[in-house]
């Protein structure tokens, strides 16, 4: 078959991606520099930058290079290149960033939430949070504590959803405050993501804390299910005290683990009574774990969460689960710092910079 040659349009547009892609990871460099990290010739790296600056996607920063030899300029991306909004939604309250193209979070605003709210409460503290940490917004990135449709972004209200938002719409609720596209997707998907390139490219990643969820990772991606909520364990059947079979979510009623009024786990009563508890717990998680196994075909078991990663309880859920006719190993998740928002965070500087690059042959010359 005849080979088809490269246009010159693709060869510069590829070009200026290796140095944009370069000052996003050296901060500053003069031409030379770029051309050592990128393999790039001199000249290729020369026109490139001659591009770049002309459209405003690069800017000369003052600074020379001292001693023997030619003198080079330094050159960065502008100040006002712009910024991901991260945002995650929990019980625990609202939390948004800004975060640089260099993966710095340069402001952060916090808002506290009742553990029942309403949908209009929470969307005043999203909107208010959002609005607090500066700009130019171009993407935002959104974690919530709730199921979501993946089609709209919006919140769905599931029946013992702990975190009841009812059909909160992040993507209109930020829409004056983002330039460019809201993504949102739960908590557990996010942390999962967290888990991306430290362990297997083939795990489940399950989280015990006031709720529970899991997320299937295959060949590194999330798979989210056809509506968005695949990985939603709560009515999974699964055997309760006694070795009843009940759905996960009744088994911490079974237990009386469950916080008055609300189908959210009681975490500090469980952490009290871990030992008495374990077994119970083991068997009533192994069971979810045997079916997430037979239908995802997992290299390992994650377990994140307050309770998850306790060492009575993950101790005692890898001795059920060892029992099982197909088991895998169970371990603890790697990421316990805001593990959701974490895996958010890095997907928005991800697409960050990939506005960036895809932006930059579009800009005005100044």
């Amino acid at each position: 078959m005849p080979t088809t040659k490269p246009t010159l349009e693709l060869l510069r547009s590829l070009s200026d991606e290796h140095v944009l892609r370069a000052l996003m990871a050296q901060r500053q460099a003069t031409r030379a520099e770029i051309a050592a990290v990128t393999g790039l010739s001199k000249p290729t790296v020369s026109e490139s930058v001659r591009r770049l600056d002309a459209a405003g996607a690069v800017v000369d920063t003052g600074a020379r290079t001292t001693g023997r030899g030619r003198v080079g300029t330094y050159y960065a991306l502008p100040g006002d290149t712009g910024r991901a909004l991260v945002v995650g939604i929990a019980p625990e309250g609202i939390v948004a960033e800004a975060v640089d193209v260099y993966g710095e979070v340069v402001a952060r605003a916090q808002a506290a939430v009742d553990r029942s709210p309403a949908s209009g409460e929470v969307a005043r503290a999203l909107q208010r949070v959002a609005g607090g940490v500066g700009g130019p917004l171009r993407l935002a990135v959104v974690s919530a504590a709730d199921p979501v449709d993946r089609r709209t972004g919006r919140l769905v209200a599931l029946p013992d959803a702990p975190f009841l938002l009812g059909e909160l719409d992040p993507p209109a609720l930020l829409a004056d405050v983002v330039e460019g596209p809201v993504t949102v997707d739960n908590d557990v998907n996010w942390a999962a993501r967290a888990e991306h390139g430290r362990v297997a490219r083939d795990f489940v990643y399950v989280y015990l804390g006031e709720g529970v969820g899991c997320a299937v990772v295959s060949d590194g991606e999330v798979r989210r299910g056809h509506a968005g909520v695949a990985g939603e364990i709560a009515h999974v059947l699964t055997a309760g005290p006694g070795g009843v079979a009940m759905p996960l979510t009744d088994v911490f009623a079974a237990l009386g683990l469950r916080r008055a009024g609300s189908t959210a786990i009681d975490v500090s009563a469980l952490l009290r009574d871990a030992e008495r508890l374990a077994g119970a717990l083991a068997q009533a998680v192994g069971g979810v774990l045997s079916a997430a196994v037979a239908l995802a075909d997992p290299a390992v078991v994650l377990l994140g969460g307050p309770w998850g990663r306790d060492p009575r309880i993950l101790a005692a859920v890898a001795r059920e689960f060892a029992r099982s006719p197909r088991h895998v190993p169970v371990e603890a998740a790697t990421v316990d710092d805001e593990p959701a928002l974490t895996g958010a965070r890095e997907t928005a500087l991800e697409h960050l910079r990939d506005a960036i690059v895809a932006a930059a042959p579009r800009q005005r010359p100044r």
